[in-house]
């Protein structure tokens, strides 16, 4: 059914267990075992998860080893192709490198998802034995420099190995920079991500700004998905849900924003303002976001036609992929209304 609305179905991997697991019982072997033969439950501290029992790969590695690949076959088998891997970097490296080329035997298509948000090379490493794809620090950069150093860290250094995936949020992480439900901020974040790597993700509520937080000083989402039922009201006319898909179109029609080696950075005059162009064969895009739009700004931007795989002396004035306005791609007007401009040359 779901490839029939064109659509494809990704699973969690989750590798713990809930204290009732049959493994438990079956497998103690596969556990912690304390010295009063209970089994450890999850303690990182100040963290403590007694709902949660984690695995031990030490005891028996073959016997859990050749389980996980037996439950992943599975699902394999009955279609899924996309697998997020929850915590992947608290599992052996060794482990997953002797996984993921077992599966790319039985199936190259398949796509694991890295939900790492560890030390670089901890995510370097995962990336390297065969992660197709991993979450970043994208979520966290909010200024204009940081934010540029990381596209181009992403897109020019680290892209022979590593397939960034840019989150605006995640069912454990509503980001400060949106807690005070700023509608031009959530557009600004969503362009950002849409068009700074090749493969972005977004959380369920995000279209409707869901932005209140559990407590202060946290990224927990207050009355959070994970324990309660939540019904949404996704009629709701404030929806961003036609913008996001307006620019998942605009993705679909240039083949300059599905790459993710091809990204320039250029300077502005506005240090809030971040400005890039990607390009692929004819097709080129400028992108220009306001990353704290509260004002009207006209942004002077660094770019000449060569930049855009333009011919020199080629007029600037392009069209505005958003709202079909027109301007030039070095003095764009940005405003708390239109904080983000996806700018490809006008047509002769």
């Amino acid at each position: 059914m779901a490839h029939q609305l064109a659509l494809e179905v990704a699973l969690a991997l989750a590798l713990q267990c809930s204290p009732d697991h049959p493994w438990v019982t079956e497998h103690p072997e596969w556990f912690t075992t304390r010295a009063d033969g209970s089994i450890a439950h999850a303690d990182n501290p100040p963290a403590t998860s007694k709902d949660i029992v984690p695995l031990d790969f030490d005891n028996d590695p073959d016997g859990l080893y050749f389980e996980v690949l037996r439950i992943v076959a599975f699902w394999i088998d009955h279609g899924v192709r996309i697998f997020r891997v929850h915590t992947a970097h608290t599992k052996p490296v060794p482990f997953w490198e002797r996984l993921l080329a077992e599966v790319r035997e039985i199936d190259s298509d398949v796509i694991f998802l890295a939900e790492a948000f560890t030390s670089p090379a901890m995510a370097h490493a995962l990336t390297a034995v065969g992660f197709q794809q991993s979450y970043t620090y994208f979520t966290w950069r909010e200024h204009a420099d940081e934010t540029a150093a990381y596209l181009d860290e992403d897109s020019n250094r680290t892209s022979d190995f590593m397939r960034p995936n840019f989150f605006v949020n995640t069912p454990d992480i509503l980001p400060r920079y949106l807690q005070d439900g700023d509608e031009s901020m959530f557009r600004a974040r969503v362009v950002l991500a849409a068009t700074g790597s090749s493969s972005w993700g977004m959380y369920a509520g995000y279209e409707l700004m869901e932005h209140e937080p559990a407590a202060r000083d946290t990224e927990e989402y207050l009355e959070a998905e994970k324990y309660e039922i939540k019904v949404r009201d996704w009629d709701d006319p404030r929806s961003l849900a036609p913008f996001i898909a307006h620019l998942n179109q605009i993705r679909r029609t240039h083949p300059a924003l599905q790459r993710l080696r091809n990204l320039t950075v250029h300077r502005t005059n506005q240090t809030g303002v971040i400005a890039y162009s990607k390009a692929t064969g004819d097709d080129s895009v400028l992108v220009v976001v306001d990353l704290f739009p509260a004002f009207e700004k006209r942004v002077t931007i660094e770019v000449e036609p060569a930049d855009l795989g333009l011919p020199p002396g080629t007029d600037l004035t392009m069209r505005d992929e958003l709202d079909g306005t027109h301007c030039r791609a070095d003095r764009v007007p940005l405003s708390s209304h239109q904080p983000a401009r996806i700018l490809t040359p006008r047509q002769p």
